[in-house]
């Protein structure tokens, strides 16, 4: 190994802590939390003065961040959402957003991890990371393509508790999972047809519980790589549960040492 490695480790977990949020109330939002450390504040140079900017500025400034003013373009590219961005933008760091190599690296909290198969609803994204934050599930992992982004919608939808979440985002998630197999994780999927409680389950290895897209459930390519399949018994001839509520019994039983 180089004699800067372990330099570069850090480099690479400081910018995998990195999100940026866009928007004038989300970034004046993420000011106000205790949880975050404000990188950059990102302004556009044809902001119109307003009480918002100001006290968005007031803000930065009062915590040591940096400020730097952009042509609207510019901007997009940052924010890369120039339609929502209103000219503001913010670069912070969430304390425990992790790469998928520091979390298999690092000590857990619990042998329970959630993993997320395309899902695509703001809403449900923000309330799954919401109820894994409260509990003592070890991470959430939350792939870069096919879920929603973690952007304002989600963080509205998490009550804020985005930046505090214990989140690995990942590439592929099949390739995310094969490499947590060979870490030693067991893979579970939760599926309506499944013959075993998830709610009796008993764990013999770290698992990671997969929930799947909102109308399609999990892909077959992820059903595939699964160890083992779970459902959430109903009674009273309810058939499904909404997934955001799915992942809240599991976070909070499966969780459990």
């Amino acid at each position: 190994m180089s004699s800067d490695s372990d330099e570069y480790k850090n480099k690479k977990a400081f910018f995998n802590s990195l999100l940026t949020v866009y928007g004038r109330k989300p970034v004046l939002e993420a000011l106000q939390a205790n949880a975050i450390q404000p990188i950059r504040l990102h302004l556009s140079q044809r902001n119109r003065s307003a009480s918002i900017i100001d006290q968005i500025i007031e803000l930065a400034a009062g915590m040591g961040t940096e400020v730097c003013y952009h042509s609207p373009e510019a901007l997009a590219r940052i924010s890369k959402n120039a339609r929502q961005d209103q000219g503001v933008a913010l670069d912070l760091r969430c304390p425990n957003f992790q790469s998928l190599e520091e979390f298999l690296e690092a000590p857990r909290a619990s042998n329970c991890v959630i993993a997320l198969d395309r899902i695509t609803n703001p809403q449900n994204l923000g309330m799954i990371i919401r109820s894994v934050t409260a509990s003592t599930a070890s991470a959430l992992l939350v792939p870069r393509k096919g879920c929603a982004p973690l952007n304002s919608l989600v963080i509205k939808a998490s009550a804020g508790t985005l930046f505090r979440a214990p989140i690995v985002q990942t590439g592929d998630l099949v390739e995310t999972l094969m490499n947590c197999r060979k870490a030693g994780f067991q893979i579970a999927s939760l599926a309506l047809n499944a013959a075993e409680s998830a709610l009796e389950f008993q764990a013999k290895a770290p698992t990671i519980f997969v929930l799947g897209n909102e109308t399609d459930g999990i892909s077959n390519e992820i059903s595939e790589l699964c160890d083992v399949s779970l459902r959430i018994p109903m009674e009273r001839g309810v058939e499904s549960l909404n997934v955001a509520v799915t992942a809240a019994l599991i976070a909070f039983t499966a969780s459990k040492d």
